[in-house]
């Protein structure tokens, strides 16, 4: 059961009657994903991890990532040590194919090398996951996790609708619900 406190009560009567009903036909997408999942005995975790014989910590599931050429919408799954309530999380991102004209990256005037021009990368968001494939959080990280560029926040909220993965490797399902997540 999800608790709403009167904090997120302020920032639902701020979105517009567009942005709830975006949000709740996300919300019945995901919904939707896990009642065809659960018919199987499956969640959209089991359906990243199918292929792979053993799930080894840091390493990215499935090989190779998601990867969602018209959208240039990207995403993996993966864990670390350590986490007590966590099995793992996914990462997501657009690439610079997918991003509105005029999105410029952040200033940054250090001395690591980060990728710039059609190479840029956002991350947009990690999704927490339970061992029964449930999301129990959403977190961001900074560019040094994941070596992305980094935008201003303004510009990754912007880029959050653009997501979307809309094919069926390494699973429709698991696609639809994490495109549901983001949006």
């Amino acid at each position: 059961m999800v608790k709403v406190d009167a904090q997120d009560l302020a920032v639902l009567s701020a979105c517009s009657r567009e942005q709830l009903a975006a949000m709740a036909a996300a919300g019945a997408q995901v919904r939707e994903c896990y009642r065809l999942l659960e018919k199987t005995g499956a969640n959209v975790v089991g359906q990243i991890l199918a292929a792979t014989d053993t799930f080894y910590e840091w390493n990215h599931y499935p090989e190779g990532d998601v990867f969602d050429r018209e959208s240039a919408s990207q995403y993996y799954y993966h864990a670390h040590r350590g986490a007590e309530l966590e099995h793992g999380h996914f990462h997501t991102f657009i690439r610079a194919a997918g991003m509105k004209k005029g999105v410029r990256p952040a200033p940054y005037t250090g001395t690591a090398e980060r990728p710039l021009g059609s190479d840029a990368i956002a991350h947009l968001i990690s999704i927490s996951m339970n061992d029964e494939g449930y999301p129990i959080g959403l977190f961001a990280v900074n560019r040094w996790v994941t070596g992305e560029t980094f935008y201003a926040a303004e510009d990754v909220i912007a880029m959050l609708p653009d997501f979307r993965i809309e094919h069926t490797f390494p699973c429709l399902a698991t696609n639809m619900w994490i495109t549901a997540m983001v949006r």
